[in-house]
């Protein structure tokens, strides 16, 4: 599954990247799923991405962390990663729906819940913090949260950081209804910070 989902995406981004009109075609625009029942771009969003950066990091986040919980999860991997994708879709669907300029596109908040049920099921695990800074998953988890929480407070960045947060908390709530075991690990591993 997640060999498809990162072909048809890369695939659908690459095509729509050069082609304005399928891009608006596909974008989460809250309004027209509001007001033209257009349903699908809840999901379709989430195969287009606005530039090659873009692109690059969220396939390079999903096939880092997406092979090891594709292994652990099984067939609930469409589950995960197809429910954190309408999820994180809500704030947009809820502030935006009245709103016909906004648009929302990108893989992000799905990417989250991937990079979430890692943290979730690895809390131990070694991250490289901006490719660089070694720390713990847990660690990496935390100022995930506390940097979408900040930024999103912020605004102005033209980055849907609350999709990212609802994306991470669908990824947490779906690997501790999995695995309930997982919530005394990750108290272990933070408690083994301080």
């Amino acid at each position: 599954m997640l060999f498809f989902i990162l072909a048809a995406t890369v695939g659908a981004s690459l095509y729509a990247m050069k082609r304005p009109v399928i891009l608006d075609k596909l974008m989460l625009i809250p309004y027209n799923v509001n007001y033209f029942k257009e349903y699908y771009r809840v999901l379709s969003h989430g195969f287009i991405h606005a530039d090659g950066t873009h692109l690059f990091f969220n396939m390079f986040v999903l096939w880092e962390f997406g092979r090891t919980v594709e292994t652990e999860v099984g067939d609930s991997f469409p589950v995960l990663y197809f429910g954190a994708l309408l999820v994180a879709a809500i704030p947009a669907l809820s502030k935006h729906k009245d709103n016909v300029n906004y648009r929302s596109l990108g893989a992000s908040g799905a990417v989250s819940a991937i990079l979430m049920a890692f943290i979730v099921a690895h809390p131990t695990h070694t991250l490289l913090l901006f490719f660089v800074i070694p720390v713990p998953a847990i660690l990496a988890g935390v100022l995930f949260f506390l940097y979408e929480n900040h930024m999103q407070k912020t605004g102005g960045t033209g980055i849907a950081h609350d999709a990212h947060i609802y994306g991470a908390v669908y990824g947490l709530l779906f690997s501790v209804v999995r695995d309930p075991g997982s919530i005394s690990r990750m108290f272990s591993a933070i408690s083994q910070l301080f």
